[in-house]
């Protein structure tokens, strides 16, 4: 009786540390984004597309890196079921080890990189980014142990001075007149910063060492982990790649800029529910048919939100990049459009992904990125030879909607949903929205100027979506219990 009590005390214990961890999660993503959309649309309007795009095939480059630099061993911190304090010295040496000889390789191919990607004027750039690797690699352990232990709180203010910070020194260079590499020398500060603040509040000390046995079952954790990182990373970044290499940094500017505002309403939304739903779904494990519940529930909630969010931002496209970033700025409208659909799935794809990973079925999500990658790019390459830059996201658009919707939903009935199941938990707020975008495109025809267009849109959409979120109420309280560990 007295083991019992102890162990329902240390799951309420648990349960209450990642309600709260959620919190701090939601509340560092919001505003993460808002702070990260200011930043933009400021630097933006004082650099212009093509300065804009040279730091953003440093920023390609270095992202690139990223997906796989430390190995994927950091990770094994989160899940070890002992005490990681016996595995983070052996951590910390593989994960700086490989940054640093990464960032170096980095530094010497750069002039290449930068030539392929579009622009040589990329090149120191990517040089003073290439830092940032090295770094990653140094508090990639603490950042572990802070994950682990729900300390979002520490993790959010760390997150927070690293963006703030960032754009505080990147907006007094680029009005000193230093370009793009006021935007490098920004992000490298403000990861400076934030790093040792991390290493500050790790609940482990730093040191290296060394456990030939211990490294040994880490790579062979990591390395399929980073593999899949790789994929996921080709097939995510895929486009940006094709439009710098084919048509140059200043195309390449308002491509990355439509990626950025397409991404917020799924880094809103999306992010911070992934940061607790794994565990939710984990719990149920034993019990399929809840799980099921559970999944679909959190879907259609999903749904409820960012999809007419998604929607309304392609459909007043123009207007929006008009009042936000100015008139330079509106050819990325054009590409806009296809990005923030395609955003819209996204969504569904980032919940699916957390869903079979805990039912262990990594290897067909791995299969699925491939296929993404591999339909994706040939429609890219034809799109963007048509279109230019729009091109490139119709084709992934086109791609991801034919294909790679289909394969995830074929999965997903493997593993027990059906997906009349998965239509009916979507349907009528997908339906919704396509209505919000034909609404939205109707007011950025009609209605001048930019700014009252944009306005009016998100005003449209915020009823749309008060409506669907009014309908289901009861899903909202149902989720709330499951990521508690309350049950379906």
């Amino acid at each position: 009786m007295r083991c019992a009590m102890i162990d329902d005390r240390a799951k309420g214990s648990v349960a209450h540390r990642a309600s709260r961890a959620l919190g701090w999660s939601m509340l560092n993503t919001i505003a993460s984004r808002l702070g990260t959309l200011v930043i933009g649309i400021v630097l933006a309007r004082v650099l212009g597309p093509s300065d804009f795009g040279v730091f953003a095939i440093a920023t390609v480059t270095m992202l690139a890196v990223l997906s796989f630099n430390e190995l994927g061993v950091s990770l094994a911190i989160v899940r070890w079921p002992d005490d990681p304090a016996r595995i983070a010295p052996t951590v910390n040496t593989i994960s700086v080890s490989t940054s640093a000889l990464l960032t170096v390789l980095l530094v010497i191919c750069a002039p290449s990189i930068s030539a392929a990607l579009g622009d040589v004027r990329a090149t120191p750039v990517v040089q003073v980014m290439a830092l940032a690797i090295l770094i990653n690699g140094l508090v990639a352990t603490p950042a572990a142990m802070l994950q682990r232990e729900f300390m979002q709180k520490q993790r959010a203010i760390a997150d927070q001075t690293n963006a703030w910070l960032g754009a505080i020194v990147s907006l007094a260079l680029a009005l000193a007149g230093m370009g793009p590499m006021s935007l490098a020398i920004g992000r490298l500060a403000g990861s400076i910063v934030s790093a040792a603040m991390l290493w500050w509040w790790s609940p482990a000390p730093y040191r290296f060492g060394w456990d030939r046995v211990v490294a040994k079952r880490l790579v062979a954790f990591g390395m399929p982990l980073a593999a899949a990182s790789i994929v996921v990373f080709a097939s995510g970044y895929a486009d940006q790649i094709i439009v710098g290499s084919q048509l140059g940094a200043e195309a390449l500017g308002f491509y990355v800029l439509a990626f950025s505002l397409a991404s917020w309403p799924v880094s809103i939304f999306s992010q911070p529910l992934r940061a607790v739903a794994p565990a939710a779904f984990a719990k149920l494990q034993q019990d399929r048919e809840a799980m099921v519940r559970n999944f679909l529930r959190v879907l259609r909630m999903l749904t409820i939100v960012a999809i007419p969010a998604c929607l309304a931002i392609s459909g007043a496209a123009t207007p929006i990049i008009a009042f936000l970033y100015g008139p330079q700025w509106l050819p990325a409208a054009d590409v806009l459009v296809f990005l923030a659909a395609l955003a819209a799935l996204k969504v569904w794809f980032e919940l699916i992904y957390d869903y079979l990973v805990v039912l262990s079925r990594s290897r067909s999500v791995l299969v699925i990125q491939l296929i993404w990658f591999v339909t994706a790019v040939p429609a890219m390459l034809a799109g963007v030879a048509l279109m230019g830059a729009p091109g490139a996201a119709l084709g992934q658009l086109a791609a991801v909607g034919v294909v790679v919707l289909p394969c995830y939903l074929i999965v997903l009935r493997r593993v027990g949903v059906r997906t009349f199941a998965f239509i009916g938990a979507v349907a009528l707020p997908t339906a919704a929205g396509l209505v919000l975008w034909c609404g939205c495109w109707l007011i950025s025809r009609i209605v001048s100027p930019p700014p009252l267009a944009a306005v009016s849109a998100g005003v449209l959409a915020i009823l749309v979506i008060a409506a669907l979120a009014s309908w289901r109420r009861a899903d909202v309280r149902l989720v709330r219990r499951a990521m508690k560990g309350g049950g379906p």
